[in-house]
């Protein structure tokens, strides 16, 4: 996507009417470039969509996996011009479905999960979390296939807190979700690589 000469922040509207089918998140106006994810990265998250839309069936929530935009912070009555910030969650959960709409996820998702790559690890750790905070998310997980570990985050009055860390030979329980736990030991693989 070019962007104007005068660096206006871009907004949505921009973000739909690009053609160049590149894969990238706005944050705060500004693009952020996505490569794509390793086999690796694939592989952990098809298996943690697996569990979740295994435990989520005849249930009111659902899950999602990137690509799918998610519009944090968009408001009733908002175009696309008044939206700065759109996220691809590797996976989320969304147990409003009123929040759901043709073009992806409107309001911060129930529970995110963003999955670490060398070249996301800082935006993943720093910058989506703390947006993802602020709109309210009320779990987040950051997955670590290069130490085998999910970190757990969850929100308490406005701020994430660490609940727990557990490594792959662990069953992690979902928060937000009663009775859902997920095996990290068919999460991650047996000899992890890079991703």
């Amino acid at each position: 996507m070019s962007e104007p000469a005068s660096k206006m922040p871009l907004t949505y509207a921009d973000y739909l009417a690009d053609e160049s089918n590149d894969r990238y998140e706005l944050f705060d106006g500004e693009i952020v470039m996505q490569a794509a994810p390793s086999s690796v990265h694939q592989e952990i998250s098809m298996e943690l969509s697996r569990q979740f839309a295994n435990y989520l069936i005849g249930k009111k929530c659902r899950v999602y996996h990137a690509p799918f935009d998610v519009r944090l912070f968009e408001k009733e009555g908002d175009s696309p011009k008044d939206i700065y910030t759109v996220f691809q969650p590797d996976i989320f959960v969304i147990c409003d479905r009123n929040k759901i709409d043709n073009r992806g996820c409107k309001g911060a998702p129930d529970l995110v999960i963003e999955i670490l790559s060398p070249s996301t690890a800082r935006y993943d750790w720093i910058d989506k979390m703390n947006q993802y905070q602020k709109a309210g998310v009320r779990e987040y997980w950051i997955a670590d296939p290069q130490n085998q570990l999910v970190h757990v985050f969850l929100l308490k009055d406005g701020q994430f807190f660490p609940q727990r860390v557990y490594d792959r030979t662990e069953t992690a329980e979902v928060n937000v979700l009663d009775g859902c736990s997920i095996d990290l030991n068919r999460v991650f693989p047996e000899q992890a690589e890079n991703n």
